[in-house]
């Protein structure tokens, strides 16, 4: 369903091991989504379906949240959807936004990315080398390593900070054969950086620099080459785009905004933006994102049913594990 219907960057996420699927008889289409708290549904990317039954699938999921008193909230819409979400009467505001490049017209020339290519010219003087394991090979000791890796990455945010969810994939379960993991090690052979690549469908297909990590004491560079090398893989393999991800807070712009938003939500997201890095991170992301030199852009949205209260943001942080 997914790779004939969805378009939005995001949208392999929906295959996470604890996201739901509704999916009723009768369409050929599927709601990704997850409880939160008591009160509310949190539903990813849309309504993955054809656009003649994407406001009919949207009716029924909401009528399926009803049945159980709760509402639907939406994150990570594209334009498209945020119309449809904004004309069915939902609070609907830009959130942030989706940045990628066009590989087919991909360089480092120039002057712009002098710092990237010593970084990337850094790591492999420093002995870094770039491997793509197959997904055999994911299992047993490089996962026990990649694990290691990871406890070691979260340390190092600090003591209180919690792996987010929901919106960021993941390595391992059912989907896992369909990314494409590229590893980074030292001279001992011991991994230092990895990153996780999910496939995108749609009008901008390609694929989705999503799981990134990376040991405290690896050498700069270390992600930098991880994403060169996928680069030339992904161009020798015709692959259209490489996407960076969705990063919230930023992005924003008055003509973004849709018709059914609320002035207050975009004043709190607004001033999330200029001072929520206690909340997410998203100057760091941005600044990673952007020395990549995107060329496509896209405002994605948050839309809430029955309009915006501190319950349904509250659902949202739980959801994505920020509170």
């Amino acid at each position: 369903m997914l790779s004939r219907h969805a378009h939005n960057p995001s949208a392999f996420l929906a295959l996470n091991t604890t996201t739901r699927h509704f999916s009723p008889v009768g369409f050929d289409g599927v709601i990704a989504y997850r409880p939160s708290g008591r009160r509310h549904l949190v539903q990813l990317g849309g309504v993955f379906a054809d656009p003649a039954e994407q406001a009919a699938l949207l009716a029924a999921f909401r009528r399926y949240a009803r049945a159980h008193r709760r509402r639907v909230m939406a994150v990570q819409l594209l334009p498209d959807d945020a119309r449809m979400y904004a004309a069915a009467g939902f609070t609907v505001n830009q959130f942030g936004a989706d940045y990628a490049r066009r590989l087919d017209t991909f360089s480092l020339a120039g002057k712009k990315y002098v710092q990237l290519r010593n970084k990337v010219s850094r790591a492999g003087r420093a002995g870094v080398t770039v491997a793509e394991p197959a997904v055999e090979a994911r299992q047993g000791s490089l996962d026990e390593q990649l694990c290691a890796l990871d406890t070691a990455w979260l340390r190092s945010k600090g003591r209180h900070v919690k792996e987010l969810a929901f919106m960021v994939g993941e390595r391992g379960g059912d989907a896992d054969c369909r990314r494409r993991l590229f590893v980074a090690t030292g001279p001992d052979g011991d991994p230092l950086a990895y990153v996780s690549f999910s496939p995108v469908y749609g009008r901008h297909a390609g694929w989705l620099h999503d799981l990134s990590r990376r040991r405290p004491d690896a050498p700069p560079g270390s992600l930098e080459l991880i994403v060169t090398t996928a680069v030339e893989t992904f161009r020798a393999e015709g692959a259209p785009y490489l996407h960076f991800g969705f990063t919230p807070f930023t992005g924003l712009a008055d003509e973004h905004e849709q018709p059914g938003r609320s002035g207050i939500a975009a004043r709190i997201i607004r001033l999330l933006a200029e001072r929520g890095s206690a909340i997410y991170p998203a100057a760091d992301q941005l600044a990673y994102k952007l020395k990549w030199g995107p060329d496509l852009i896209q405002p994605e949205y948050v839309a809430f049913e029955g309009g915006i209260s501190p319950r349904a943001v509250l659902s949202l942080l739980r959801v994505t594990n920020v509170a």
